[in-house]
């Protein structure tokens, strides 16, 4: 079982940038974090949650909504078992909480996700 903590959220001015941050940690014994693709949601006040991307276990592929490619890069660090997300020229309709999600590789859906930082960009 995976516990994820996400860090970083906080304020910004729009066209700034802003690195989120998602600690993995096992809730008993050795986590496996290689075993686990990861990703990024968000959900904006009022809307459904949506994809913003998401990283193979060995890092090597990435995938992002359309919407943000070229503005937003995720990250992993295996051997600190973290996720990261960096968000630049970031516009007030990027706010939203930012929620981290883990599956094991292979799976078809995310079962463990973290309790989100809220971004908030101001125009």
């Amino acid at each position: 079982q995976v516990q994820l903590e996400e860090s970083g959220g906080g304020l910004v001015q729009a066209g700034g940038s802003l690195r989120l941050s998602c600690a993995a940690s096992g809730r008993s014994g050795t986590l496996y974090f290689i075993m686990y693709s990861m990703a990024w949601f968000r959900q904006a006040p009022g809307k459904e949650r949506e994809f913003v991307a998401s990283i193979a276990p060995s890092g090597r592929h990435t995938n992002y909504a359309d919407s943000l490619k070229g503005r937003f890069t995720i990250a992993r660090d295996n051997a600190k078992n973290m996720i990261y997300l960096q968000m630049n020229s970031l516009k007030p309709e990027d706010t939203a909480t930012y929620y981290c999600a883990s599956k094991r590789s292979g799976s078809a859906e995310y079962t463990t996700w973290g309790p989100g930082a809220l971004v908030t960009v101001s125009s």
